[in-house]
């Protein structure tokens, strides 16, 4: 099975431990669900202590549910290597034995070939010293483990947290990865969420690293550097003018970043023509970027959307957007600043030039 429906999406990763490679995809955006079990193996509905006996074939896996249109394969990709020890050949961490291997389960040709290559990425990273012997293996089954295994990290967090530390994985994770936290590549109709060369060293805006802190910055210093509609907008949850705002009309090719804090948000490969007159967008050009929160305001309950790290209020998400996603973010101009495409590099955003290069036949 390769969906669960016509819009999700299925990735299987084993890494060990289940509780551990669990915890790395929970909280996830785009993630729908994360499930404990067992893959690879010959026995159906394998037991815990089946498969920990070693004789199954099975490993401890996990099955990511994702939404291809809010999270990227390549981003699972680069949380499940930062969760793993990819040159251990007998188990992970404390727990060895055939059933600890680390792999990943492609369910088709596409997964196959981006596992491959952020493999050999990996290998050439030269982050390990070691050989690079993760599996690359073709999915066939999955098991969902018994109740009691799964979200076991939220459920126990005490007597998880204290595994994680005992195992070795914590701080064989931090020594290897120091404070390097996964990209997130963005998902895009134009690469399928590839983007060549997204390294760390490319995406510091991806991983949250040039971001303004606006909790550093007082309600006086923001309004000397907001207009009135941008303060009112962004800090206290206002609304502009429809037909009477900076982007509604915009067509030029380019990024909109939060006006406070900087971090992309949209782009204008995805802007539509709603007939709002507030700018619409099917998805955000990086997902990590959007917090969704419910808004019980005027009598009426909608789906309030803020930056992740400006915390600045944007608009609205709703489902009666165009294909592929049927989302409308419903934007406001003011909680925007538009950066041209010829302007990305300038002003440290030249990650995102992939967006508008003309795909080559």
């Amino acid at each position: 099975m390769n969906t669960n429906n016509g819009k999700n999406a299925l990735a299987t990763f084993a890494g060990g431990c289940f509780w551990c490679t669990e915890s790395a995809f929970d909280d996830l955006p785009g993630v729908i669900s994360v499930v404990s079990g067992y893959s690879g193996g010959q026995v159906v509905n394998p037991t815990y202590e089946q498969v920990c006996s070693g004789s199954t074939g099975h490993l401890e896996a996990v099955q990511v549910t994702y939404d291809p249109t809010k999270v990227s394969y390549l981003t699972l990709l680069n949380v499940f290597w930062h969760e793993i020890d990819p040159t251990d050949d007998e188990g992970q961490f404390a727990d060895r034995g055939s059933q600890y291997h680390a792999a990943i389960f492609y369910h088709n040709a596409e997964q196959k070939r981006l596992a491959e290559e952020s493999k050999a990425k990996l290998a050439a990273s030269k982050k390990f010293s070691l050989p690079i012997i993760t599996g690359i293996r073709e999915y066939k089954n999955f098991y969902a483990a018994e109740e009691y295994h799964q979200h076991y990290c939220k459920r126990h967090s005490e007597r998880y947290h204290q595994y994680r530390k005992g195992s070795g994985r914590q701080d064989f994770l931090e020594n290897a990865w120091k404070n390097e936290k996964p990209v997130i590549v963005p998902v895009t109709p134009e690469n399928n969420g590839v983007v060549e060369e997204a390294t760390a060293a490319n995406s510091q805006i991806a991983a949250g690293k040039q971001y303004c802190d606006p909790s550093q910055i007082s309600d006086a210093d923001l309004k000397k550097k907001l207009t009135p509609i941008q303060f009112e907008v962004a800090r206290k949850n206002g609304t502009e003018r429809p037909f009477d705002n900076a982007y509604w009309d915009n067509h030029r090719d380019g990024i909109y970043v939060d006006i406070v804090s900087g971090e992309p948000l949209f782009s204008s490969k995805d802007k539509f023509n709603s007939g709002t007159g507030w700018p619409s967008f099917t998805k955000p050009v990086d997902p990590a970027n959007v917090v969704e929160k419910t808004d019980a305001t005027y009598g009426m309950e909608r789906t309030e959307v803020r930056s992740k790290h400006g915390d600045s209020h944007l608009g609205h998400v709703f489902d009666d957007g165009p294909a592929p996603t049927h989302q409308r973010f419903c934007i406001n101009s003011a909680s925007l600043r538009f950066i041209a495409k010829e302007d990305l590099e300038k002003e440290g955003y030249g990650q995102f030039k992939y967006l508008f290069q003309a795909k080559s036949k």
